[in-house]
């Protein structure tokens, strides 16, 4: 009867923990499937799902090339195979269920790897003994910049970063915590290597790897900096020959990637040149977070306010207890993770990941569980505050909302007229050439990344400029067949940003987007909707 019991409240337990994952990770469904069909959630998406409709064409494919932006030159992305093939794999599942099997495995395949981590932290929490274990669980799951990266409708590689180094951090912190309770002559011994010890290990050097192969950028900073950490703090376990199986799996995972993807990975991303900065400043998760940004609030809640005297305290009682030191990799990863955040927005992430990690530990010390909850439930005012925003929009954010969702229908009815069995390249506002590439099928002149600057740079000229000849140069360049203008109040200002320079009295986007009649003989208008015009180009 004990038993049943205690399956009962396990059963309870994941029950109430997927249901909260799945609820916060779907609250957008209105945004994702619209009049039939699934539509996704920014540009980067819409790249990804390109490429797995590739890899759908030709199964064993390794996309290594775009040629679908930046055409004709293409680009040489940061993006691998492992999610591509994810993503494919669950369209295999979904086959039999529907015949838009890809459209809503990309849809879902970020709320089922957010599901999955919430599953895994339920089950590490229990093994690390924490008594307030149900915090990481509850932050995980409500905080808005985690639900960003994992919600419906975003097939980004974030999502399948953010599992992965949850997996790779906890494993580390529970390998750390069993091998120093263990004497030093038992640490070099590798006979005396528990199971469960060689396991938290593997898991380590496979999470680490795989996170390394999805991306080198986030995943990389990260562990050099844990294993730094590490290293400094207990150099014998770090190089204990027990670790030799962990570093030889970890290197041919690594090697078996390089194998695959056959590129070095990029480091475009900390190129500093004018143009880079111009179109970076124009990018969310590019921007600067200031420390007195009350979005830390909506991420974390009041508690970050109490984390530093909370981390302080914490480190000052740890007076050589068994696995007392082994939280401090963490530590030093969540202090390194809020300055990253305020360099660039893309780190947070990262940084509410481990802050819901750590604090567990921190509030390890306060005996009373009903204090303790107490100022966790307060402190959670800000989230709860965002949710309500998020779910009941004033009329300024539902007319925006409406908006972007007529817009998405209106460009994908002008996308669908440049299906064609032949490539007839197309320039769009580069934001738009990602999704306008995926319903079309034809390659754009822009793109979402950095590796296609050039041809937002060009696509914004375009669109700026003000003498006629250059423009249609900028076509003939490109080997551009078709021209979707938008609208003007939005495209003006961003080439603008991009390009440094400001906008003419008249320039071409304004006569495309307003004065149609007007519109150079070079292009012709062949179709137009609420969400923008369709111009085909004319040889002249």
């Amino acid at each position: 009867m004990q038993r049943i019991g205690r399956f009962a409240l396990i059963a309870f337990e994941i029950a109430i923990l997927s249901a909260l994952i799945i609820a916060t990770r779907c609250a957008n469904y209105q945004d994702v499937f619209v009049a039939g069909n699934i539509y996704f959630v920014d540009a980067d998406c819409y790249a990804r799902m390109t490429r797995v409709q590739l890899v759908s064409a030709k199964p064993g494919l390794i996309v290594r090339h775009h040629a679908f932006e930046n055409f004709p030159r293409g680009t040489t992305p940061h993006t691998t195979a492992p999610l591509d093939y994810l993503i494919l794999g669950l369209s295999l599942l979904l086959k039999p269920l529907t015949a838009h099997s890809i459209d809503l495995a990309g849809a879902f395949i970020s709320p089922i790897l957010a599901l999955l981590g919430g599953w895994f932290l339920w089950w590490w929490s229990r093994r690390m003994g924490f008594r307030y274990g149900w915090m990481t669980l509850i932050l995980y799951a409500i905080s808005p910049i985690l639900v960003h990266g994992t919600e419906l409708g975003r097939p980004d590689h974030q999502s399948f970063l953010l599992v992965l180094v949850t997996v790779a951090i906890c494993a580390e912190w529970r390998l750390q915590k069993l091998q120093t309770v263990r004497t030093p002559s038992e640490t070099m011994r590798e006979s005396c290597l528990p199971s469960h010890v060689r396991a938290w290990s593997v898991t380590s050097a496979t999470a680490w790897a795989l996170a390394l192969w999805v991306s080198a950028y986030e995943p990389l900073v990260l562990f050099l900096i844990l294993t730094a950490t590490a290293f400094l703090a207990n150099r014998k376990v770090l190089f204990a020959r027990d670790r030799r199986a962990r570093w030889i799996l970890f290197a041919v995972i690594i090697a078996i990637a390089l194998l695959i993807e056959r590129r070095i990975p990029s480091l475009s991303i900390f190129q500093s040149t004018a143009s880079f900065k111009n179109w970076a400043s124009t990018i969310g998760e590019l921007a600067h977070v200031s420390s007195e940004n009350p979005v830390w609030l909506h991420w974390c809640g009041y508690m970050l306010f109490v984390t530093p005297i909370l981390l302080w305290l914490r480190v000052r009682r740890r007076d050589g207890a068994p696995g007392g030191r082994a939280a401090l990799p963490v530590y030093v990863l969540l202090f390194a993770t809020y300055f990253l955040t305020m360099w660039q927005a893309r780190w947070g992430y990262f940084f509410v990941l481990i802050f819901a990690l750590s604090l567990p530990d921190l509030l390890e010390p306060i005996k009373s569980r009903a204090a303790a909850w107490i100022a966790f439930a307060l402190s959670v005012f800000p989230i709860l505050r965002d949710w309500d925003q998020t779910l009941w929009p004033n009329e300024a954010k539902l007319a925006s909302r409406l908006e972007r969702r007529s817009d998405s229908m209106q460009i994908r009815d002008l996308a669908m007229n440049l299906r064609s069995s032949d490539t007839r390249p197309f320039l769009a506002p580069w934001w738009l050439s990602p999704s306008i590439t995926y319903w079309s099928g034809q390659p754009g002149v822009a793109g979402s990344s950095h590796e296609s600057l050039n041809g937002i740079e060009d696509s914004a000229r375009f669109f700026l400029s003000d003498d006629l000849q250059k423009a249609r140069e900028i076509l003939a360049k490109h080997e551009v067949a078709w021209v979707v203008a938008y609208d003007f109040d939005r495209v003006a200002p961003n080439s603008s940003a991009i390009l440094g320079l400001g906008v003419p009295p008249r320039p071409l986007c304004l006569m495309l987007d307003r004065t149609p009649s007007n519109a150079p003989r070079f292009v012709v208008l062949s179709a137009q909707n609420g969400g923008g015009k369709l111009y085909r180009v004319v040889d002249q």
